[in-house]
């Protein structure tokens, strides 16, 4: 089931979309502040964002710019064409003014989502990925460093697929689980650091170079 995050410090609002996507089927998840989004974000990846500006703490237009690689729809009564060219400039997917029809507004999720789902598509149809001297195959299933052989583990194997996928980007651990569950099932979150730990061995026996980065409490990256 498809998530979706609602970030409203309006209570009457919020509980309005939990009851109206949950009834259409998907998992919601709340955030009533700026800060708490934040939070939210950093140990949970829904798939859309649901984003009003007027927040306490970190206002809309400043969570906006750290939600990466997720559609966001803004919710506002700002109605203002500036504000809507600003907005979607600034990296918001889509902008509705409220009050707004929530027929048009599940439209619009529709939309976003079947977008996401295709740019996704694209990413995993990529048959080789590169990242420095760091080569990944897809359909040979091989990984070479320098020029060598690195001979991974399928759950090894994985795990460095998704992470060159997203290069610039932090994998939270739970999404990190969740996009390696239709390649292994033997992975669970105890031992994602155990599979981190021996891919990173594999690489430094070839390269000095480090290539994985662990982000505290969070997840982790390529390193820049």
């Amino acid at each position: 089931m498809q998530k979706i995050a609602v970030i409203d410090d309006d209570v009457y609002v919020g509980n309005m979309l939990d009851e109206l996507l949950t009834r259409e089927g998907y998992i919601v998840l709340r955030a009533y502040s700026g800060t708490e989004a934040l939070l939210l974000l950093s140990t949970q990846r829904p798939d859309l964002v649901l984003l009003d500006l007027m927040l306490p703490g970190l206002s809309g237009e400043e969570v906006l710019p750290k939600i990466q690689d997720i559609p966001v729809i803004v919710l506002s009564a700002k109605a203002e064409m500036g504000d809507k060219v600003k907005l979607l400039i600034g990296g918001a997917s889509d902008y509705i003014t409220k009050p707004f029809d929530t027929r048009e507004l599940l439209a619009r999720i529709t939309v976003q989502l079947r977008k996401a789902k295709a740019q996704i598509n694209t990413v995993s149809d990529t048959h080789m990925l590169f990242f420095g001297d760091l080569v990944l195959d897809n359909d040979a299933r091989s990984v070479t460093l320098n020029g060598e052989p690195v001979h991974l583990t399928k759950t090894e194997h994985a795990i460095l697929k998704q992470l060159m996928q997203n290069p610039t980007r932090v994998v939270t651990k739970s999404r990190l689980l969740e996009l390696i569950s239709e390649d292994t099932l033997d992975c669970t979150e105890s031992s994602l650091k155990v599979h981190i730990g021996n891919l990173r061995k594999k690489l430094r026996a070839i390269s000095d170079v480090e290539y994985i980065d662990s982000v505290w409490g969070i997840g982790f990256k390529m390193h820049e």
